[in-house]
């Protein structure tokens, strides 16, 4: 008789720096999501780009908090956030409060994401 083994599919980080990762992501989920209807209303391009960046953090998020996280999947996180930073800069977006706290928080997720790829080397 086979017996199956049940894996739970979910994995909490061991280390703190994760945690600080996954705040910063829901950070930025949070005002992409937020502002994402206000923008539709000037942009559609950009208001989908903002709820697709939004849910893109979820996403990244219940990637990591998952068992199938592999310590590659850091340097893709690491690179998702620096691109939304770069998209930021390259498509002229609006300096603010607000702005300026969602791009801090990509760039704390991308250190700390190379962080952990390196610490868990």
């Amino acid at each position: 008789m086979a017996t199956r083994t049940s894996e739970s599919l979910v994995r909490l980080p061991d280390r703190g720096v994760a945690y600080v990762a996954v705040l910063a992501a829901l950070v930025s989920a949070g005002i992409h999501l937020y502002l994402a209807p206000t923008v539709i209303g000037f942009s559609q391009t950009t208001g989908i780009l903002f709820y697709l960046n939004g849910v893109g953090w979820l996403g990244g998020i219940a990637l990591l908090l998952s068992r199938f996280w592999r310590r590659e999947l850091y340097l893709v996180a690491a690179g998702y956030a620096a691109v939304t930073v770069v998209a930021f800069v390259a498509m002229g977006g609006r300096v603010g409060t607000v702005s300026v706290v969602s791009k801090v928080a990509e760039l704390v997720v991308a250190a700390a994401a190379v962080y952990l790829y390196t610490a868990e080397g």
